[in-house]
C-alpha cells in the first residue's frame, strides 16, 4: 500500500517499522487511576516508608529481569526505567510525603508527579521520559494496592493486531513476536520506545495514528508499517495481495513472512535474502546492524549483517556505582568483534548526558539538557573516562581480526572533530569518525572531513535539532519524518562533503531501515546503511531491485518535493516494488 492508493476508511499514522501485518484487532487500555488524595497511613510512618521502598525495589527488579530476558535495546530501555525506580532523590521525596501523613501509594504518586513536571517542562530528551516515568509510577502504585504491576497486554494463538493509546516498554517486550502481526498506537513518535522495540522485534508498527483505539475489537485490520496506513475491513483478496499469503491472519515482519494456520503461526528463515548489500547493477552498499551490546550479535548474524554500523556502549556505563574497568570493557568489545572476523564494527563511544547520566558521576543541573553537555561535550569533560574507553577499544582491536572503527556522538564543529580524532590516534586507534546529528556538522561536513576518517548520520537526532521538534512528541511526529525534504538536503550535504575528501558516509539512524528510503539514501550519496537487524532482509531486497542510477533519480525527485508524503510518493513512483517485502519460503514448525 502507498499513500496515493489509500483506500476509503483507512486511518493514517506514522509508519515506524516496515512490513505489512494483518489480523483481528485487540485494543489494550491501561488507564491507571490516581490514589485517593486523602488516603493516609495508620500512624506507623516507618512501616509505610518501608512498604513504599519494597514496592519501588520490586518494580525495579522486575524491569531489570525483563530487560535481561529480552536483551538488546530492550535491556537498555528497561534498565533506564529501573534506574528511575531506584532514584535516591525520589525515595527521599516519597519518605517525606509519608512522614507528612500520606499513604504509601499516594506518596509514590505525588513523588513521581514532582519529577514528571520537571521532565515535561525540560522537553527534548528529558521530556521523552515522561511516559516511562508514568509507567514506573503506575507499576509501583499497583504493587502497593495489591494489583498486578503489569505484564503482557494480550496473548493469543493466532496472529492479531495490537492497538493501544500507547504501549509500555515492559509490556511490549513481553509480547510474542510469533503472533503479534503489528502494533498501532495513537501516541508516540518514530523514536518512541514502542517504535524502537517494534523495529528490534521485526514487527510492523504505526504510531501517532489518531482514532486507532476506536476500531472495534475483532475487526480485521491490515497495517502497513512503511506508509503508516491502517486499513480496517479489507477483503480477502486485498489481504492476500498485500501479504502474499492467506487472509487468515499474518504479517510480513521485517521481511520475514508469518501467516496464520490451524496449527499456529509459521515463520520463514530470515536468512533467505542474504549476501552483501548491492544495487541491481552491482554497486556495493554494505548493510550493517545497530546493536546495543553483545546480546544483539545473534540477531545481527541471523539476519545477515555484514558487520556492525553502530555499537552503543552505554550498556557498560549506566546503572552501576563505579566506572567499568578497562578489562571489563575489552572483554565486551571483543565479544562483538570476534563475531565479525574480517568484517567492520563501528563503535560509538560513550553517549550520555541529558536523560542518560552515569550514577557514579555527579549529576548536572542544566536549564535545557537536550541542548547541554551531551555526547562529545560530556566525554571531553571527563578525560579519564574517555581515555579509559579509547585504550580499551584499542586493546580489543589488537586482539581481533575485525576492523574496528570508533566514532564520536553529537559533534558540532570541526574543532571538536579534530580533538576527538587526535585523542583516538594517541590511544592507538587508526580509524576515527564522527556522527552527523547536528545541522552545523552537516552544513560544514567538508571541514569536519579534513580530520574525521568517516561519517555516520544519525537521522533521529538530526531531525530533532533541524526542526526543533521533540523526538518523543507524537504531536510533532510529522516533523520527525525522515522523508522531510529539508532533512534529505542535509543528508546530501553531509555525503557530498565526505565524498569531496574521499571519506565514506553511512547512515545509522532508523531511516536506514525503511526499504524505499534506503534506496533514496544511496541516491543521496550514502555509502553504507546500518539498522535494526530485523530490517536487513527487506532493505537488501529493495536495493537488489534497482540500479544506482534509479536510486539517484528517486533521490532527486524526493528532494524536489515540498512535503514528506510527496517525497515518498515521488521516490516510490521511480522505485516500483521497493516497498514489497521479499518472497519467502515457509518452514513448518
Amino acid at each position: 500500500m502507498s499513500d496515493r492508493d489509500r483506500p476509503a476508511g483507512a486511518l493514517v499514522g506514522r509508519g515506524v517499522s516496515p512490513g505489512v501485518g494483518f489480523g483481528p484487532v485487540h485494543v489494550v487500555s491501561r488507564e491507571a487511576s490516581a490514589p485517593d488524595p486523602g488516603a493516609c497511613h495508620d500512624g506507623d510512618a516507618e512501616a509505610e516508608r518501608a512498604r513504599a521502598a519494597r514496592a519501588l525495589e520490586r518494580v525495579a527488579a522486575d524491569l531489570e529481569r525483563g530487560g535481561e530476558r529480552a536483551g538488546g535495546e530492550a535491556e537498555e530501555i528497561l534498565g533506564a526505567q529501573a534506574l528511575m525506580a531506584r532514584d535516591p532523590e525520589l525515595a527521599a521525596a516519597v519518605a517525606g510525603l509519608v512522614g507528612a501523613g500520606a499513604g504509601a501509594a499516594r506518596a509514590v504518586y505525588e513523588g513521581f508527579g514532582r519529577y514528571r513536571a520537571l521532565l515535561a517542562a525540560a522537553g527534548g530528551y528529558l521530556g521523552e521520559r515522561v511516559a516511562d516515568l508514568d509507567d514506573v509510577r503506575d507499576r509501583v502504585v499497583a504493587v502497593l494496592e495489591g494489583r498486578s504491576p503489569g505484564g503482557p497486554p494480550f496473548r493469543a494463538a493466532e496472529p492479531y493486531v495490537l492497538i493501544a493509546r500507547d504501549l509500555a516498554p515492559a509490556d511490549t517486550v513481553a509480547l510474542s513476536r510469533e503472533t503479534v502481526a503489528a502494533f498501532v498506537t495513537e501516541e508516540g513518535g518514530p523514536t518512541s520506545h514502542t517504535a524502537i522495540l517494534a523495529r528490534a522485534m521485526g514487527v510492523p508498527a504505526v504510531v501517532a495514528c489518531p482514532g486507532a483505539t476506536s476500531i472495534a475489537p475483532g475487526t480485521p485490520v491490515l497495517v502497513d508499517g512503511s506508509s503508516g496506513l491502517v486499513w480496517p475491513g479489507p477483503s480477502g483478496d486485498e489481504v492476500a495481495a498485500a501479504i502474499g499469503g492467506t487472509a487468515a491472519g499474518g504479517a510480513v515482519i521485517g521481511g520475514t513472512a508469518v501467516r496464520g494456520t490451524a496449527a499456529g503461526a509459521e515463520r520463514a528463515d530470515p536468512g533467505m535474502a542474504t549476501g552483501p548489500g548491492a544495487t541491481s547493477d552491482g554497486h556495493a552498499v554494505p548493510l550493517l546492524a545497530n546493536i546495543g551490546g553483545p546480546r544483539d550479535v545473534r540477531d545481527a548474524l541471523r539476519y545477515g549483517a555484514e558487520g556492525v554500523g553502530l555499537l552503543r556502549t552505554e550498556f557498560l556505563f549506566l546503572d552501576r556505582a563505579a566506572a567499568p574497568a578497562e578489562e571489563e570493557q575489552v572483554a565486551a568489545y571483543l565479544e562483538v568483534l570476534e563475531a565479525f572476523p574480517g568484517g567492520r564494527v563501528v563503535v560509538r563511544t560513550l553517549d550520555v548526558g541529558a536523560d542518560k547520566f552515569p550514577a557514579f558521576l555527579p549529576g548536572e543541573k542544566e536549564p535545557n539538557p537536550a541542548l547541554g553537555r551531551r555526547g562529545i561535550r560530556f566525554f571531553e569533560k571527563y578525560p579519564e573516562i574517555m581515555g579509559g574507553q579509547l585504550r580499551a577499544l584499542a586493546r580489543a582491536a589488537a586482539r581481533s581480526r575485525a576492523t574496528l572503527q570508533v566514532m564520536a556522538p553529537m559533534v558540532a564543529t570541526a574543532e571538536e572533530a579534530a580533538r576527538y580524532v587526535t585523542a583516538c590516534r594517541e590511544a592507538g586507534l587508526p580509524s576515527a569518525g564522527v556522527m552527523i546529528e547536528v545541522p552545523s556538522a552537516a552544513l560544514r561536513a567538508f571541514d569536519l572531513a579534513l580530520t574525521a576518517d568517516f561519517f555516520s548520520i544519525g537521522t533521529n537526532d538530526l531531525a530533532q535539532y533541524t526542526f526543533a521538534a521533540d523526538r518523543g512528541s507524537g504531536a510533532l511526529a510529522a516533523l520527525q519524518d525522515a522523508w522531510q525534504p529539508a532533512l534529505l538536503d542535509l543528508v546530501a550535504l553531509a555525503a557530498a562533503g565526505a565524498a569531496e575528501r574521499g571519506r565514506p558516509c553511512g547512515v545509522c539512524g532508523e531511516a536506514a531501515g525503511d526499504p524505499v528510503l534506503a534506496c533514496v539514501l544511496v541516491g543521496l550519496g550514502v555509502t553504507s546503511l546500518s539498522m535494526a537487524p530485523a530490517s536487513l532482509p527487506a532493505v537488501r531486497a529493495a536495493l537488489s531491485r534497482h540500479t544506482r542510477e534509479r536510486c539517484l533519480l528517486a533521490a532527486r525527485a524526493a528532494r524536489a518535493a515540498i512535503s514528506p508524503g510527496e517525497a515518498r510518493a515521488a521516490a516510490l513512483s521511480l522505485l516500483p516494488g521497493a516497498d514489497t517485502p521479499p518472497p519467502r519460503r515457509h518452514a513448518a514448525r
